[in-house]
């Protein structure tokens, strides 16, 4: 059950030493909060879907500088970071 809510509904795979994000959010979700630990790293990530009327695309950004694609890099550098996965609607959304 773990592994079906944090993989297909999160869509959070970890891929060596990043972590892919694609998630599958329900029509009802505006927004989630995650608290990921990378070893001895907090990672806190909050998914956001966009607004219907914004052409913007995907973004992601790690303490607050942007990063291209969906995949965070990971580091065990024991401290904690800010991450911000912006979703665009799809056409199901509604």
């Amino acid at each position: 059950m773990y592994r079906l809510l944090v993989e297909t509904l999160l869509g959070m795979n970890l891929e060596g030493e990043q972590l892919r994000l694609a998630p599958l959010l329900p029509k009802a979700w505006e927004s989630c909060k995650i608290h990921y630990r990378y070893r001895k790293t907090l990672y806190h990530i909050t998914i956001t879907r966009l607004a219907a009327d914004t052409a913007d695309e995907n973004s992601l950004t790690l303490d607050g500088r942007e990063i291209a694609g969906t995949t965070l890099p990971l580091r065990d550098d024991r401290q904690e970071h800010a991450v911000e996965l912006r979703i665009a609607r799809s056409d199901d959304d509604g």
